[in-house]
C-alpha cells in the first residue's frame, strides 16, 4: 500500500513506511546500474521521483536541515505542517520552473576572502532533494573507491586513515602531489553535466540555468553548480569520479568490468580525494609532475575545470603536508627506523584558538554560564574531529591556552578584586583537579552546574576505515554498515 493511501495530513505520515519504500527503490536502482541496464535504471528513477513517500522525505529534509530558516528569493519558508503538506503535493515535473538563486557570501576559513553561495527557494530545494535520492545510488556505484567527501557513511577520518595505510609502511611511496581544483563548483561545464549525468534533463537544466539575484539584479548562470544547492555535492562528485580509475589503469589498481574485483600492480599510484581536494602518492617526483599531473589536467579540461596553481604542488613525505586539517609527515628516528605521525595541523590549531579567543574577548557582558554554553560545542567539535590522530600533547596545550584566555576574561571583569577572590568565584575543584572553570548557579532551588569542556580528557581512539568498495545501496554490505553504526553509537 502506498503511503498516500493512509495519510490525510503532514502529522499522519508513516515515516518508517516512507523510508522503507524509498530504500527499496534505491537498492533496485543500484542493482541495475551495476548490471549496466540503463533503461531499467531510468524507469526506476521515474518511479522514485513520482513516489509520494520520496516527496514526503524530500520536504522533511529541507524543512529540518540547517538552512530551513533561510528563505530564497521568494521569501517563503516551511513553517507549518499545512505548508509542508501543500509542498508535498506541489512537487511535480509538469510545469516546473526553477526560480533564480539568492546570492549570499560567507567567509572562508582564512577569515579574509569570501565564498559565494546560491540559495534556492524552498520548492527548488525540495525538488533537488527528491531527484538526488534517485541519483545517489548511481553516484555511489560509479564513485571512486578512495573518494570520501559528501558521500553517505564516509568522512574525513576515512580519508586520513586511507593515507595512513598507504604511507606508514617501510616500502611506501614517499612523494605526494597535493591537488586542489580551482573554483570547482563555479566552473563545471553545463554541457558536460547535461550529457553525462543520468537524471531528468529537463529538471537538471532548470537548476543549472536558473540564474541568481544579487542587489535586485538578475544574472545568468552559464557554468557551474551553485554551492548551497542540495544536489550540488552529488553532481560535483559525479563530475570528478573517474580520476582514480584513469590513473589506476596506467599505474596501479583499478576496477574490473565495474565489479568490486580489482587488479593490483606493484608500486601503484594511489589517489585519495575529499570533495575537490585530492592527494596522489607516487614513487618519484618526476612521475607525479610529468605524467600524473598532465593526465589529471586533461581529465579536468573536458569538464571545464583546472588545477589551482597556487595550491597544487609536489612534496616529500619527510617534509610533511597538510590535508583536511591534519599534518601528515614521516619522521626518521634515532635507531634508523621511520615513523609516520598524523597530527592536527598548525593552521587548524591557530584558527581554532583565534576563534575561541575572539569569542571570549567579545563576551564582556556575558555571564560565566552563557560563555561556557557557547564555548563547549566548539571545543568538543574540534577535539572530536582530531581524536583519531596523535593529539594528546596538543590537546593539553589547547586546554592551557583556553585557560589563559578565560583567566584574562575573569581579571578584566573584576579589576579591583584580588586573584584569590577571582579564583574562588570562577574556578573550582572537580574530579580531583583544581582550577576548573565552572559555573554553579541555583535556579528555583535546583543547583545548575556548567563546566568548561577539557580537550585532554578525550581519549584517543583509532578510527576504523570503511572498506573501499562498500556502499550503503549494496545488500551484500547491509550487515557491515549495521555493525559500523552500532560501533559509532558505543
Amino acid at each position: 500500500m502506498d503511503a498516500i493511501d493512509i495519510c490525510k495530513d503532514w502529522n499522519s505520515i508513516n515515516w518508517g513506511a516512507c523510508l522503507l519504500e524509498v530504500k527499496k527503490l534505491q537498492l533496485r536502482i543500484a542493482r541495475w546500474e551495476k548490471l549496466g541496464n540503463h533503461r531499467k535504471v531510468k524507469a526506476l528513477q521515474w518511479l522514485l521521483t513520482h513516489s509520494f513517500s520520496a516527496k514526503c522525505l524530500a520536504v522533511k529534509r529541507v524543512s529540518q536541515n540547517k538552512g530551513h530558516r533561510t528563505a530564497g528569493v521568494d521569501g517563503f519558508l516551511l513553517n507549518s505542517p499545512a505548508d509542508k503538506w501543500k509542498m508535498v503535493h506541489s512537487l511535480k515535473r509538469r510545469g516546473y520552473k526553477a526560480l533564480p538563486l539568492k546570492r549570499v557570501y560567507i567567509l572562508k576559513s582564512d577569515g579574509k576572502s569570501s565564498r559565494p553561495l546560491g540559495l534556492p527557494c524552498m520548492k527548488d530545494r525540495a525538488m533537488q532533494a527528491l531527484h538526488t535520492m534517485a541519483l545517489l545510488p548511481i553516484s555511489e556505484v560509479r564513485a571512486d573507491w578512495d573518494s570520501y567527501g559528501f558521500r553517505p557513511e564516509r568522512g574525513t577520518a576515512d580519508a586520513i586513515e586511507s593515507l595512513f595505510c598507504a604511507l606508514a609502511k617501510k616500502n611506501s611511496s614517499t612523494w605526494i602531489l597535493e591537488g586542489d581544483i580551482k573554483s570547482c563548483f563555479d566552473l563545471i561545464s553545463h554541457q558536460w553535466i547535461l550529457e553525462n549525468i543520468p537524471m531528468d534533463k529537463k529538471v537538471l537544466s532548470q537548476w543549472l540555468q536558473s540564474g541568481f539575484m544579487e542587489k535586485g539584479k538578475l544574472f545568468p548562470t552559464t557554468h557551474g553548480t551553485p554551492q548551497g544547492g542540495l544536489a550540488s555535492p552529488t553532481l560535483a562528485n559525479m563530475v570528478l569520479d573517474g580520476i582514480e580509475d584513469l590513473l589506476g589503469r596506467k599505474f596501479g589498481s583499478f576496477k574490473l568490468n565495474g565489479n568490486n574485483n580489482y587488479k593490483q600492480r606493484k608500486n601503484p599510484i594511489l589517489f585519495v580525494r575529499y570533495a575537490d581536494d585530492f592527494v596522489v602518492i607516487g614513487r618519484t617526483k618526476e612521475v607525479l609532475e610529468n605524467e600524473v599531473k598532465p593526465m589529471i589536467q586533461s581529465f579536468l579540461e573536458e569538464r571545464g575545470l583546472e588545477l589551482s596553481l597556487t595550491k597544487t604542488h609536489t612534496t616529500s613525505i619527510y617534509d610533511g603536508f597538510d590535508f583536511l586539517g591534519q599534518n601528515i609527515r614521516k619522521y626518521k628516528m634515532r635507531n634508523g627506523e621511520q615513523k609516520l605521525l598524523i597530527k592536527p595541523s598548525k593552521t587548524s590549531i591557530k584558527t581554532f584558538l583565534a576563534n575561541i579567543r575572539k569569542i571570549i574577548h567579545s563576551a564582556k557582558s556575558m555571564s560565566q554560564r552563557e560563555l561556557i554554553q557557547i564555548l563547549n560545542p566548539k571545543i568538543r567539535g574540534w577535539t572530536y574531529y582530531h581524536r583519531h590522530v596523535v593529539s594528546s600533547e596538543i590537546f593539553s596545550a589547547i586546554d592551557k591556552e583556553i585557560w589563559k584566555a578565560l583567566w584574562r576574561w575573569c581579571v578584566r571583569r573584576h579589576p579591583k578584586k584580588g586573584k584569590r577572590w577571582i579564583k574562588s568565584k570562577y574556578f573550582h575543584r572537580a574530579e580531583q583537579r583544581n582550577w576548573i572553570f565552572r559555573s554553579i548557579v541555583k535556579e528555583q532551588g535546583v543547583t545548575v552546574i556548567e563546566t568548561i569542556s577539557s580537550s585532554s580528557s578525550v581519549s584517543i581512539i583509532r578510527h576504523i576505515k570503511i572498506r573501499r568498495q562498500a556502499i550503503p545501496f549494496d545488500p551484500m554490505y547491509e550487515m557491515y554498515f549495521q555493525q559500523r553504526t552500532s560501533e559509532k553509537w558505543k
